[in-house]
């Protein structure tokens, strides 16, 4: 079998959640598989309060009540051990890119606990998955693994056959190298400035919207132009991650 070759720790993350909105939705479930350079691994899983309802079609998903969570510690309570757990880790998943790390920067940022995301590689199993097969994770277990996924949208179940995906694919794939910066490059949306892509590079490497009314627009001259366009974004039902980004472009700006 053809190993992942790790130069420091990897992150697999699978998170449940009361949905899909990353600015809105909130943790309610968050399994971690930890592999270490010599191969070792540790798995954290735990139940999180959110603070807010489930939605009962969100809970017949993943199987988790109100009642299931109302005694377990918010994400604020758990966010200094998260974030020590995945200290200088680079991180993965399954939709990862487009959703497990941008919630949980988000979930970290509202805990006021510092997560940075700088300098670490994301490698996206289904990105990988989809460039060569286009499929779902339980599609994508049968295909890669043989095998049936048991206790889909169990955070835990979820999160172990990602990696055992991951694992198939580098066995399947002779070209897919096994490297973590090469399947960060693979896998990675790299023209995304913000996690959730709401700000984009174009051919220029000049950041610009990727949605709405300016969208294919330089962040910097709408600013300009309309300021009120920023404080909108601000007040707004953004990610905090996206109000972060856009602030330290307007700084930018203002300082050239």
């Amino acid at each position: 079998m053809r190993n992942l070759k790790l130069h420091r720790p990897i992150a697999f993350i699978d998170l449940e959640t009361t949905g899909v909105n990353i600015a809105s939705d909130r943790i309610v479930e968050i399994s971690i598989l930890k592999l270490y350079t010599g191969y070792t691994s540790q798995t954290h899983t735990a139940r999180v309060n959110p603070g807010i309802p489930i939605p009962a079609e969100v809970s017949a998903i993943h199987g988790i009540y109100d009642k299931d969570i109302k005694e377990c510690p918010t994400f604020k309570q758990q966010a200094p051990a998260l974030a020590i757990m995945l200290e200088q880790c680079d991180l993965a998943g399954y939709n990862s890119n487009k959703f497990d790390i941008p919630l949980l920067v988000e979930e970290f940022l509202r805990a006021e606990v510092d997560f940075s995301v700088q300098d670490r590689k994301f490698i996206d199993v289904q990105n990988i998955f989809h460039k060569m097969e286009q499929r779902t994770l339980a599609a994508a277990y049968k295909f890669y693994c043989g095998k049936t996924l048991e206790n889909a949208h169990s955070a835990e179940a979820d999160v172990v056959a990602t990696f055992e995906v991951l694992q198939a694919q580098l066995e399947k794939y002779e070209d897919l190298k096994d490297d973590v910066a090469s399947l960060h490059t693979f896998s990675m949306n790299s023209d995304y400035v913000d996690l959730a892509g709401r700000i984009v590079r174009d051919k220029k490497g000049i950041e610009v919207f990727n949605f709405g009314k300016h969208k294919g627009k330089p962040v910097a001259e709408v600013f300009k132009s309309e300021p009120s366009y920023y404080n909108w974004m601000m007040d707004g039902d953004f990610p905090l991650y996206t109000k972060r980004v856009i602030t330290m472009l307007r700084l930018k700006a203002f300082n050239k």
